[in-house]
C-alpha cells in the first residue's frame, strides 16, 4: 500500500510541500519523514482514506519543520553575542582613569567616615546584611543604622559630586 501511495501521490505530494515550505532543499527530508511516519502508523489497514492521511501527516510534519526552524533561527552565539560587549584589545585609557578616580574618591570617603557610618556600609553592601542584622551586631538601634547608612552614601555621592569622578562614566 505504501509504495503504490508514494508512486501515486509522490508528485502531488512534493508540490503540496513547495507551497508550504521556505528552504525546497528541505522538501526530500520532510517526504522521507513523512513516509517513516505513515510507516510507524499501527493498523494502516484501517486507514480508510489513504491519500489524505499522508497529506495530514505532511501537514504535521511541515508543522514540526517551522517549529523547529523558529527555534534554530532564536539560538544566539553566546561568544559572539557578548564580544559587542566586551572591551577590545585595546581599552579606552580615558575611561580607565574615570573609573580609576571615580575608585580612588570612593576610597577616600570610606576612610573619612567615622566607623560606626563605615562598618554599617559595610556591612550592608558588602556582606549582605540586613539592617536589623547590622544593628544587632554594632549594638545600635534600626533607626540609627538607616541614618548611618543614608549618611553614607550621602557623602560618597558628594564626594564624587565635588571631584568630578566619574563624570566620563
Amino acid at each position: 500500500m505504501i509504495e503504490e501511495l508514494a508512486t501515486r501521490q509522490e508528485g502531488r505530494l512534493r508540490r503540496f510541500l513547495r507551497r508550504r515550505v521556505r528552504n525546497s532543499a528541505d522538501i526530500p527530508d520532510i517526504i522521507q519523514e513523512v513516509f517513516l511516519r505513515l510507516l510507524r502508523t499501527p493498523r494502516r489497514e484501517t486507514i480508510r482514506l489513504p491519500e489524505a492521511y499522508l497529506f495530514t501527516i505532511a501537514r504535521h510534519t511541515v508543522q514540526q519543520h517551522r517549529l523547529s526552524d523558529a527555534r534554530a533561527d532564536r539560538f544566539v552565539e553566546l561568544d559572539t553575542a557578548l564580544n559587542d560587549f566586551l572591551p577590545g584589545p585595546d581599552p579606552d585609557p580615558v575611561l580607565e582613569l574615570a573609573a580609576d578616580e571615580c575608585l580612588a574618591t570612593l576610597e577616600q570617603a570610606l576612610d573619612d567616615m567615622p566607623p560606626k557610618m563605615r562598618a554599617t556600609f559595610l556591612l550592608h553592601r558588602r556582606e549582605g546584611l540586613s539592617l536589623p542584622e547590622i544593628g544587632e551586631r554594632l549594638g545600635i538601634s534600626l533607626p540609627m543604622v538607616k541614618k548611618n547608612l543614608m549618611n553614607a552614601l550621602a557623602l560618597m555621592r558628594e564626594r564624587l559630586k565635588e571631584s568630578g569622578a566619574g563624570a566620563g562614566l
